[in-house]
């Protein structure tokens, strides 16, 4: 077996690894590496971010991460649905958690059930004490094989009836390449919106120029008298469509551009596309209730290893917290 630790760059390099992080069946975004160079040049620079990997043979698995003052933490941020290990191997996880027992603190999330279950059974079978925990939901519409004019009549009444009233004044634009004009919309539509301030919008433009260039960007814009007033940035790989970012102008409440380009943009998903998931993201908003089928948990994983002294007090606090836990049997915080 070898275990090390590669920079994205000799990730790159590597056939094997490059391989595990490509494009493909079962592989979202999140976990490409492309994408995770994005991340780590734009969003976590100048932290050290870095590949885990085991191999024994032609099995191979890997874990991103990157490093904090803290500790580890997972290669991501909170453009990501969600982050996990590459590869299923309990043994070879097992060794990656080995290799990090020096370090000795990580803090992983968002993570699907399935894969937190399992990078915590690796980390306690290489030593250290962990505890998982719930940290987001995860929204997300199923269609089932039903075409979209069949799925639409089973939502919510007042959704239909908005889209019936409102959708006559509005123009709807789906764009499939990228293109600076509908990007400087977007940018300005969000500009006005109720959001926050954007985190890093450079790394969501490059993403969309990536995006655009390898068919995979669905850029929506709603106009009203040929004014953009609602934008969505979603990509659809794998058969599945990922909703990143959506916003609307205030000032043009009055019209619902933002209900009308969604329904849109699932109408555009389910026929078009043919897509058999949508992926509302992380994030427990009440109006995605209208929208999907499907609720799914994210977890974090925090762990200690008791090699690492200084992580000690951390160590005592999870200690403490999972005593807690155990105290009361119904609270389900595990997978």
């Amino acid at each position: 077996m070898k275990v090390y630790h590669a920079d994205l760059d000799e990730a790159q390099a590597d056939p094997a690894l490059a391989a595990l992080f490509a494009p493909g069946p079962g592989v979202t975004p999140f976990d490409r590496l492309d994408w995770l160079q994005l991340m780590a040049g734009e969003c976590l620079a100048p932290a050290r971010c870095f590949i885990a990997v085991a191999r024994d043979g032609e099995a191979i698995a890997a874990l991103p991460l990157c490093e904090a003052p803290a500790g580890l933490t997972a290669l991501a941020n909170w453009y990501s649905f969600i982050a996990r290990p590459r590869g299923t191997s309990p043994h070879l996880l097992e060794a990656i958690m080995r290799s990090l027992a020096g370090i000795g603190a990580i803090d992983f999330a968002p993570m699907p059930a399935a894969e937190a279950a399992m990078l915590h059974n690796a980390a306690r079978a290489a030593g250290w004490f962990g505890r998982l925990t719930p940290v987001d939901r995860n929204h997300v519409l199923e269609p089932g094989g039903a075409d979209f004019a069949s799925w639409w009549a089973t939502r919510p009444g007042h959704l239909r009836e908005t889209v019936r009233r409102k959708a006559r004044r509005i123009t709807i634009r789906i764009a499939r390449q990228f293109d600076p004009a509908d990007w400087a919309s977007y940018e300005a539509i969000y500009a006005k919106s109720w959001k926050p301030a954007e985190g890093s919008p450079a790394f969501l433009r490059r993403l969309a120029e990536a995006e655009g260039a390898a068919g995979r960007l669905r850029l929506g814009l709603a106009c009203i008298d040929a004014m953009p007033v609602a934008a969505q940035f979603w990509t659809v790989e794998d058969a599945s469509a990922f909703i990143h970012k959506l916003a609307h102008d205030p000032a043009a409440d009055a019209h619902s551009p933002g209900t009308v380009l969604t329904q849109a943009m699932f109408a555009a998903a389910i026929d078009q596309d043919r897509v058999k998931r949508i992926d509302f993201g992380t994030g427990d908003d009440p109006y995605k209730r209208d929208w999907v089928n499907t609720v799914r948990l994210r977890y974090r994983m925090e762990a200690c290893h008791p090699r690492a002294l200084r992580h000690w007090p951390k160590l005592g606090k999870l200690v403490a917290k999972s005593a807690l836990h155990f105290c009361r049997p119904d609270d389900k915080a595990a997978p």
